[in-house]
């Protein structure tokens, strides 16, 4: 249905694609991944028409319609929701709109400016019913409990949903158009574990073919069929989902690793042999056949190593008491919100705690009431007495750096003492190199200003990490190696995250914030899942019980009427 073939793009300032190779089938799904700056978006705007190829080609079946979900929702807050997913039409959303405003003005026109108002209102009632108007609202209508939606929301505004709920409306704007092949990009960011879930649930039972860029890797485990990888300008296909990437990509550079050792050894052994007997008289004639052949030989090429990636260690204090935190009886009310209702919660030394809950629920706010940010307005947020030292990295923590100042100079700030090469070292630790480290802040990204908040976080050691969001806008070499350094840090983690993969790697412990209270499940994500599934059957049950009950009291009630109505006609 669509394929790239040796598509390559340059820019003034580099070469972002150099080969690009790969297709999309019917009924496909494909996970595109490389690090940040590998060339996926660039590929989706090749693919959309935006942007052309330096060289290569983009083939598409004829008549193809593509459509893309940006990771940025285009909606407009003060939309209804009905409206809004009306634009997904252009031309009969703007009928309607001229409509309204017909309409809004015949209610003061005066005599004259009516008769002008009603032929307006008429021509754009026929353009409306030309354009299918009508049967296009019905689709909407339709797609509403799709996307989860009833039909009384539509008359919401849009403003007054979550960001969570505003993709689901630009989801249903792109259904809408009713593609052949869906482009994906990073539709998991800024939304909460439960609408994560339902996007792969909904995407799931689609058979459209889809192409996904996203960083989510239990998201790509679950819906990819395979995996296109770009590395160093170069895409690779693997078959799968992203576990399975990964692990034959393994396979396939031990092997080629082996296989590689084994010719660089017998290489050396014929080499010697001919090195030796090259000026014999008896044997240098068997020594330059020797030579011939190893001249004729194809190498084989040393597997190369990864794309340079984040490399990094949490400094860690000297060894805390105990008890970390305790939070006893915790009430607090947030934007006339009643966030938690007699809360309570020890943490221990060693634990790694991931924090869940949807968004809006609390989760950021116990980390500010933890770092002593906020104060409970009932019963106690306190940290353990016994030697605690904490680092607390905010969620906007990128976004409070000061923007006019230079990388170099945003760590120079924090540590007077330092050389320019130390600093130059703790930068390079997080690909920042070369002349980078002079540039303002305000020209990073949203992943490089991250990356800077993470290495301004090493400038002091801690026993108690407090983690909001760490992951966000990391790719995923560097999420990988953030997983690496937490697992190895020997202190105390507290962590937000809506990272699924991450969450499953790092944590020991899940604190999930249900109803108001801090509930504990002692174990990893898995176990969480399990817990939580469990419960599931168990209220699954009790439901189908109570209803086999109500049925079988009705059935008994009926009965009885029947015997008393028996009894008095006789």
């Amino acid at each position: 249905m669509l394929r790239l073939e040796h598509v390559s793009k340059i820019y003034p300032i580099g070469e972002a694609l150099r080969d690009v190779s790969w297709e999309v089938k019917s009924g496909e799904r494909i996970g595109l991944v490389g690090a940040n700056g590998s060339g996926k978006t660039t590929q989706f705007r090749i693919i959309m028409g935006e942007t052309e190829p330096s060289s290569g080609e983009v083939i598409k079946n004829a008549g193809i319609k593509i459509a893309l979900l940006s990771q940025e929702f285009d909606v407009i807050p003060t939309n209804t929701v009905h409206e809004e997913l009306l634009r997904a039409f252009k031309e009969v959303h703007e009928i309607k709109q001229e409509l309204h405003d017909v309409q809004h003005k015949l209610e003061t026109a005066t005599a004259e400016e009516c008769t002008k108002l009603l032929i307006k209102l008429d021509r754009l009632q026929r353009a409306f019913e030309a354009k299918d108007g009508y049967g296009l609202e019905l689709k909407v209508d339709k797609i509403l409990p799709e996307i989860g939606f009833s039909l009384q929301d539509a008359d919401r505004i849009v403003s007054t949903y979550s960001g969570g709920w505003q993709m689901r409306l630009g989801l249903g704007k792109v259904m809408l158009q009713e593609p052949h092949v869906l482009l994906l990009d990073e539709p998991t960011n800024h939304i909460d574990l439960e609408t994560i879930e339902w996007l792969e649930g909904y995407l799931r039972s689609l058979s459209t073919p889809m192409v996904i860029v996203s960083h989510d890797r239990h998201f790509l485990d679950r819906l990819c069929t395979s995996i296109v990888e770009v590395e160093r300008g170069v895409s690779t296909t693997y078959l799968g989902n992203y576990t399975t990437y990964i692990t034959t990509k393994e396979e396939q550079k031990a092997a080629q690793l082996a296989t590689y050792e084994r010719q660089q050894k017998e290489l050396e052994r014929q080499q010697a042999f001919v090195d030796r007997f090259r000026a014999s008289a008896a044997r240098s004639t068997q020594a330059k056949s020797r030579e011939k052949q190893l001249d004729k030989i194809e190498l084989v090429e040393a597997p190369e190593d990864g794309e340079r990636t984040l490399r990094f260690r949490f400094p860690t204090h000297a060894r805390s008491g105990r008890e970390v935190a305790v939070i006893e009886n915790l009430t607090h009310i947030y934007d006339d919100k009643v966030i938690f209702l007699g809360a309570n919660l020890l943490i221990e030394r060693g634990d790694r705690i991931a924090l869940l809950g949807p968004n809006g629920s609390g989760k950021s706010t116990l980390l500010r009431l933890l770092m002593g940010k906020e104060e409970p307005h009932e019963g106690s947020v306190k940290l353990g007495e016994h030697n605690i030292v904490p680092a607390y990295f905010e969620q906007n923590q990128a976004e409070a750096l000061d923007l006019e100042k230079t990388l170099i100079n945003t760590i120079a700030d924090e540590v007077a003492n330092w050389k320019d090469a130390e600093i130059r070292g703790l930068l390079g630790r997080f690909l920042f190199s070369d002349e980078t480290v002079f540039k303002q802040v305000k020209a990073l990204s949203g992943g490089e200003k991250a990356r800077l908040a993470l290495a301004k976080m090493l400038l002091r050691s801690a026993n108690l990490l407090v983690l909001d969001e760490p992951t966000n806008h990391l790719d995923i070499p560097a999420k990988e190696m953030i997983e690496e350094a937490i697992l190895q840090y020997d202190g105390t983690v507290v962590v937000i995250s809506h990272d699924r993969y991450f969450i499953s790697k790092i944590a020991n412990r899940i604190i999930a914030i249900e109803d108001g209270q801090l509930v504990n499940y002692p174990g990893n994500y898995e176990y969480y899942l399990e817990c939580k599934e469990k419960a599931r059957q168990k209220e699954l049950t009790t439901k189908l019980e109570a209803e086999e009950q109500a049925r079988l009291a009705e059935k008994r009630a009926k009965q009885k009427a029947k015997e008393l109505a028996k009894k008095s006609n006789k």
